[in-house]
């Protein structure tokens, strides 16, 4: 029986947070952007709301903890790279199989996806362990700051496997079109994490942020988990011993996917390493504590812009599993319209109310300079930002995802990065080389992403 579609915003609003099953391969195709995006957007928004919670709390601790919490997160973008290059792979797959009118297989692909994100994420968390203290001299930490700081690095790279888990299990949601079990269950995740910051804070220090978000990300875990074996919606997995069994053949399908989707990410993370290394070396502990707190906020106006991208993906995915490459065509450029629109109203504010952002989160006059200019440079190519965003995860939701991969190495690794070292060191900008760095590689990154979308080679990806 057809679902009665709503004819006002309100009641598309209220209809994709009921998380009622859609067929997102008919009908208009804005209502399907919008019913997959308010959730998605929701749920990114909270989670950045999270972001910034934590820093204002972490703030109160002084710079070397803003700095381990800026270190350590730049490490953990490669364990996140690997959780969402697996999790790209489950939503290109379940996406396809969705829109295949394949739900088993759908199902299967998802359990797979589970299975290879704890195998992967449990070696990094014995690793990240173990050597806390080492990583954070290597990523050029102060001793005093490697003093402080190693029990809360510990602490986040010990819970990897939860903190890979989230993303890899919201993509099988995504993927299956139910973005909102996915926001429900990172918001409990967040709204956790809000609550109990700081509280442990005050109880255990820098430390207890890392327990508070180790914690709320295994409690979103233990739902997802829930919700799925308990067979509601699309995807109906068997989480017991048979179930739970590998399958050769899926895996390889989904590593042959997510191994350049996890390496794209690990592209671009790792090239943030290196900017977060040369900006504490030219700039300090302040100039490094100033662009981490930019970067929270712009992580903050950046997620509901993600929520736009993922919603391109999956409709991309389930269209071409439906034979309809011209609908997904279509999808990805009205994603693509509106969140330009909304990243240039963003542009203005960080350009034009950069100091008044910066100063809720620090007093310190040098960390404060220094979050203001990294505010407005970096967030004057927040346009560009929204345009390659949508770009790149269209070409992901498709399966390729060898595309954006070469696109990150031109842009961050052969562009980005050699531009800040002559913009930094050569020039001698110091911080603020690494910042125009940063706009102008992403700015090249949505050109390259725009040309090789409309040759359209996407279109004819087999997963």
């Amino acid at each position: 029986m057809e679902t009665q579609q709503p004819s006002t915003l309100w009641g598309i609003i209220r209809q994709s947070l009921n998380g009622e099953e859609q067929d997102y391969t008919q009908g208009s195709i804005r209502r399907a952007v919008f019913l997959l995006a308010i959730p998605m957007m929701l749920e990114l928004c909270l989670e950045s709301v999270f972001a910034v919670v934590d820093m204002y709390f972490v703030g109160k601790l002084g710079a070397n903890a803003i700095a381990t919490v800026g270190m350590t997160e730049s490490v953990m973008f490669i364990v996140y790279s690997l959780g969402m290059g697996i999790s790209i792979a489950a939503t290109a797959i379940v996406a396809r199989r969705v829109g295949e009118k394949n739900p088993e297989d759908a199902a299967s692909a998802g359990v797979q996806a589970i299975l290879l994100s704890v195998f992967i994420s449990v070696i990094f968390s014995i690793l990240g362990a173990l050597f806390a203290g080492d990583i954070l001299v290597l990523m050029g930490a102060k001793p005093d700051v490697v003093a402080e700081g190693t029990a809360f690095t510990r602490t986040m790279l010990g819970g990897s496997v939860v903190v890979v888990l989230i993303f890899v299990i919201n993509g099988i949601f995504r993927g299956a079109g139910d973005a909102a079990m996915a926001m429900k269950s990172l918001w409990i995740a967040s709204l956790t994490n809000i609550i109990l910051c700081p509280i442990c804070i005050h109880y255990f220090g820098l430390v207890g942020a890392a327990y508070a978000t180790v914690a709320a990300r295994g409690l979103g875990v233990l739902y997802q988990l829930f919700r799925l074996q308990s067979g509601q919606g699309v995807l109906r997995m068997r989480l017991n011993v048979r179930g739970l069994q590998p399958d050769f053949v899926i895996l390889r399908n989904i590593v042959e996917v997510a191994l350049p989707a996890a390496f794209q990410n690990i592209i671009a993370s790792g090239s943030w390493v290196v900017l977060v290394r040369l900006i504490a070396e030219t700039g300090g502990t302040a100039a490094s504590a100033g662009y981490q707190i930019c970067i929270r906020n712009i992580m903050f106006f950046l997620m509901p812009a993600w929520g736009l991208s993922n919603a391109a993906a999956t409709l991309v995915g389930q269209n071409l599993g439906a034979k309809l490459p011209e609908r997904a065509d279509e999808s990805v450029r009205l994603a693509a319209k509106y969140n330009v629109i909304f990243m240039l109203g963003v542009t203005l504010l960080f350009v034009l109310a950069a100091k008044p952002i910066i100063s809720i989160f620090t007093d310190d006059q040098e960390v404060l300079r220094f979050g203001v200019l990294a505010l407005q440079v970096i967030g004057s190519g927040y346009v560009f930002y929204g345009l390659e965003m949508v770009l790149l995860q269209a070409l992901n939701g498709a399966g390729d995802t060898k595309t954006p991969t070469i696109i990150n190495i031109v842009g961050f690794w052969l562009f980005q990065i050699p531009l800040a070292y002559i913009l930094a060191i050569t020039l001698n900008l110091n911080a603020l080389g690494a910042f125009i760095a940063v706009p102008a590689a992403e700015t090249l990154i949505a050109l390259i992403s725009w040309y090789y979308f409309r040759k359209g080679a996407w279109k004819t990806v087999q997963v």
